[in-house]
């Protein structure tokens, strides 16, 4: 097995010099790691003079450099895109922070279950207590669920950075929106369309001076790991209340809410409301991906319609009984929300999937 190791820098210190020196003077990675690649992403020059030593002291070093800051993900991309470009007869790429939050041994314990099978993504897990920094608790609380929700993955630690990525998989990763911490967070959410099994891996916890050096911004960041299911949400929420706004005057036209009634009215408000649904999911949520998604779309729009008309009578037969059309609504509502989460899912992984592009 031979990987090459990736480790992104803003700005480090001497704990990135000291992992350094530990990784190469370590002899049961000497047969294994193939490269060690740094990206400098926009350091200021007080901390020039880290990667300067480490040029000197490690001349074999690839230190790739942002003449200003990007982000961790447009590092992780850059290396990555060079990783494709140079080097070869790899299995894998790890990651690792400059912080000293990840030591040689957890290094060696990824590589070891990546041995195991070369096409899963290996994550270092920490264990959260209660000395854990709370931006730190925060953040992976949040991914942790919403990875959960959406993906029916049970990953207890989203915002690791120690990671081994198969070869393969850092080929599509190039590709991935988002240069900033959503990047590693999407990385994880989007694997099982690329065919990547995520399999955790326990790994000591360490946080140095209350994790000071992590450029982490809590409410930003945070944001922009959320975005496209916040976009999702958002474009759904426009299409529901045309959707309940259509129905709701359909069924009073009509004037009664039997299972005629509740069918009509649901075609009529949901072709109207899929169609700005296609549109913005399309271009704004799914950044145009995937192929021939109208007619992919068109099926999903199909069976979900009929869906929601079905169980919608259904739940108002259990609801308690009122005249006109306040309980149906009620019902399609609930039967809509359950509805909107599995059609992200479909929508995510089969209709707007982004294919792998080749650099």
């Amino acid at each position: 097995m031979k990987i090459d190791v990736v480790i992104p820098a803003l700005n480090p210190d001497d704990k990135l010099i000291n992992l350094i020196n530990k990784i190469t003077s370590t002899v049961a990675l000497n047969n294994i790691i193939k490269q060690i690649i740094i990206v400098n992403d926009g350091s200021d020059k007080q901390h020039q003079i880290i990667f300067n030593q480490l040029s000197r002291q490690h001349p074999e070093l690839t230190i790739l450099k942002h003449s200003t800051n990007r982000g961790k993900g447009a590092a992780l991309k850059t290396a990555f895109s060079y990783v494709q470009n140079h080097s070869s007869d790899i299995d894998g790429v790890a990651t690792m922070d400059s912080d000293g939050q990840h030591t040689v041994s957890a290094l060696h314990s990824c590589l070891d279950k990546f041995s195991l099978n070369t096409n899963r993504l290996i994550i270092g897990v920490r264990h959260f207590t209660n000395n854990i920094p709370f931006r730190s608790q925060f953040g992976n609380l949040l991914t942790s669920g919403l990875v959960r929700i959406l993906t029916r993955q049970n990953i207890s630690d989203t915002q690791t950075g120690l990671r081994v990525i198969p070869i393969s998989y850092t080929e599509s990763l190039i590709s991935f929106p988002g240069n900033r911490f959503e990047f590693e967070f999407d990385m994880l959410l989007q694997a099982k369309k690329y065919d990547v099994q995520v399999v955790e891996q326990p790994i000591p916890t360490i946080y140095l001076d209350g994790n000071a050096s992590s450029h982490f911004r809590v409410i930003r960041d945070s944001i922009a790991i959320y975005s496209r299911f916040l976009k999702f949400a958002a474009s759904g929420l426009i299409s529901f209340l045309i959707d309940i706004s259509l129905f709701y005057l359909v069924l009073f036209i009509l004037g009664n809410h039997v299972l005629n009634s509740i069918m009509i009215a649901t075609i009529v408000s949901r072709v109207l409301s899929s169609v700005a649904n296609y549109i913005i999911n399309h271009q704004v949520v799914f950044n145009n991906a995937g192929h021939q998604t109208l007619i992919k779309y068109a099926f999903l729009f199909v069976e979900q319609m009929f869906a929601s008309g079905f169980f919608t009578d259904l739940l108002t037969a259990l609801l308690p009984v009122t005249n006109g059309p306040i309980m149906p609504t009620i019902a399609k509502m609930i039967v809509d929300f359950i509805l909107f989460m599995i059609s992200y899912r479909i929508q995510s992984n089969f209709i707007f999937k982004e294919g792998p592009q080749h650099v």
